[in-house]
């Protein structure tokens, strides 16, 4: 738990240092650093850990950060979409490579994949004592094209526009997500034995351990058999 915490934050910290580079150190006026500061505190993330990320963006000599993706595919027809942070386009790309090789995949050129998924905002909002009906009218307003409640929380999804939009109307509601980004959903999904499935999501796991990698989307289906293995 030590680990995957530490790689949440390590991810974080960099998109945090990627806004302050790209929109200044204000919150105010740099909606990404918001959304990053939002997503720091929804993890748990101290206060001092995203000063000192915010100090360390405003460094002339700070790390240049570069935004890149890979696409490919892994045995059985599973479909990977990696977006990774990096300091050094040659190791991330070295390090991608070597694990599809390794699990018998194959690393695709960038947007071979992306009819496979659709690019959606996704939204993780506490329940709290929040009025369900009047709340889903608001959201519903403001673009949500799916709300779900799940354990004492709302997941909301939108079309990619409209991600900004939603954010603004969670502050205007003072609603603080606990987690808001850009996912690629999956169209449709690939359904696999529960053995298989284990070992797919253990490959899949070995790419999020990559300290470049920010996130890997997918297209297996997780049924409630794999679920039940991974509680």
């Amino acid at each position: 738990m030590d680990a995957k915490r530490s790689r949440i934050f390590s991810r974080i910290i960099k998109e945090i240092r990627i806004a302050v580079k790209e929109g200044g150190a204000d919150p105010e006026a740099n909606p990404k650093l918001r959304l990053a500061i939002s997503n720091a505190k929804g993890a748990s993330m101290p206060k001092d850990n995203i000063q000192r990320a915010i100090n360390q963006g405003k460094e002339k000599d700070a790390a240049d950060f570069t935004e890149t993706t890979y696409e490919g595919y892994l045995p059985h027809g599973i479909a990977v979409y990696i977006e990774c942070t990096t300091d050094n386009i040659q190791r991330t790309v070295a390090n991608v490579r070597s694990l599809f090789n390794k699990f018998g995949g194959n690393l695709g050129t960038n947007g071979s994949l992306s009819f496979l998924f659709d690019r959606k905002g996704v939204f993780t909002v506490p329940a709290g004592d929040i009025n369900e009906e009047e709340f889903e009218l608001e959201l519903i307003d403001a673009g949500a094209e799916d709300i779900g409640l799940d354990d004492g929380f709302f997941t909301i999804t939108t079309a990619m526009e409209d991600f900004g939009v939603m954010m603004k109307k969670l502050e205007a509601l003072n609603i603080e997500p606990e987690n808001a980004q850009l996912q690629r959903i999956p169209k449709e999904t690939v359904r696999l034995d529960k053995e298989t499935a284990l070992k797919i999501l253990k490959m899949i796991e070995a790419f999020e351990e990559d300290d470049d990698v920010q996130n890997v989307f997918h297209n297996l289906e997780i049924t409630d058999e794999v679920v039940a293995e991974l509680e």
